[in-house]
């Protein structure tokens, strides 16, 4: 099992829409794939097609008792599920006040899914800071984080760094950090010299960029993927893309025993 973290600094960057895209990717070229979200919104059950109304999920289950197995649900294009699940606000405090207190919460569960070695898992956290960040970091072999081509993007940057070196850096198996440029918009200046900056800065750890397009809103009203929504569209291609740049950074990479 390889674990991915996908993580952002700052809010508003299109994590959970490139978590999906990710995931939908990799299942189409033949992964298995589990995207599971550690995000209180619950939102990334809407980007791969799963009824809204289902209240499962990791919070969920944790919380009953009950294995996770029971909060995961196949997609219909192949991607396997685990939302966050839906909590009263009493329930959420709860919930994080026991991840404050057990912060191998995530890994050991992960673990007893009994996922093959050739699974992958993408985990879509909540921007910045918190107690799901630490959660996934400390069980992450890769972290893959999502900027923008702006300038406040760029300069969120060192926030996520410093998060990655204190809670994922220190520990055995840790492969290290890449990121992903979203949005890119050639037509504007500003987009096109960040992007600029940010491929000079961070060289073979930028794993591509995603550029905008209209296909990506419109996948998100008909609770679809890009990927699945349309395929033939610019940020398919580029979801592709950086899809396989993924995989092929996760396979070059030996396993570490759990």
């Amino acid at each position: 099992m390889r674990i991915v973290a996908v993580a952002s600094a700052k809010g508003g960057v299109g994590k959970t829409t490139v978590t999906a895209s990710l995931a939908a990717a990799l299942a189409r070229a033949g992964r298995m794939v589990l995207a599971a979200d550690l995000d209180p919104q619950n939102a990334l059950r809407l980007h791969l097609g799963l009824d809204p109304r289902e209240a499962g999920g990791s919070a969920r289950a944790t919380l009953e008792g009950v294995p996770w197995l029971s909060g995961c649900t196949a997609g219909p294009r192949g991607v396997v599920v685990l939302p966050y699940g839906q909590l009263t606000e009493d329930e959420r405090e709860i919930f994080e006040q026991r991840l404050e207190t057990d912060p191998q919460w995530l890994a050991r569960h992960l673990q007893q899914l009994g996922l093959p070695d050739e699974a992958l898992v993408l985990l879509d956290t909540p921007p910045g800071p918190s107690v799901y960040m630490r959660q996934a970091l400390a069980a992450a072999e890769l972290v893959l984080i999502i900027t923008l081509p702006d300038a406040a993007s760029y300069a969120a940057l060192p926030l996520m760094d410093n998060l990655v070196r204190r809670y994922a850096g220190p520990r055995p198996g840790f492969r290290g950090q890449f990121y992903l440029i979203n949005q890119l918009d050639s037509t504007r200046q500003l987009s096109a010299d960040v992007a600029q900056v940010l491929r000079q800065r961070l060289g073979d750890r930028l794993l591509g960029g995603i550029h905008r397009d209209q296909a990506v809103c419109e996948a998100l009203a008909c609770d679809q993927s890009v990927i699945d929504y349309a395929h033939d569209s610019l940020a398919s291609h580029d979801f592709v893309a950086a899809a396989a740049a993924l995989a092929r950074q996760l396979d070059a990479m030996p396993q570490v025993p759990a």
